[in-house]
């Protein structure tokens, strides 16, 4: 959920009709946006941490839960914090090369 979010967002950015509008969206209002976007999708790599690890202790606990379900969930919840970290990543590389550049 969290990747089609991420894309979702992306293309967005991507697309020209959304480059006129976000020349009228002040500063302030696009770093609001782009944190609430950004919480959102901690929440969500958060949210199925959580559920994984739910399923993963009803099986444990001998409760009615199919492995295949509780693999699935482990799988999502770590392509989704794979994915978060690597996004982390990145951004703090092109932080760091912007400071490296001479002004």
């Amino acid at each position: 959920m969290m990747i089609q979010n991420m894309n979702t967002a992306g293309l967005n950015l991507i697309n020209p009709s959304t480059q006129q509008n976000s020349a009228k969206i002040s500063p302030y209002n696009a770093q609001q946006n782009f944190a609430a976007m950004l919480k959102d999708s901690i929440n969500e790599v958060n949210a199925a941490q959580i559920e994984s690890d739910k399923m993963t202790t009803r099986m444990i606990n001998g409760e009615d839960v199919e492995l295949h379900d509780v693999m699935i969930a482990s799988q999502k919840a770590s392509v989704s914090l794979n994915l978060t970290m690597e996004m982390r990543n990145k951004a703090v590389e092109a932080y760091q090369e912007i400071m490296r550049m001479p002004v």
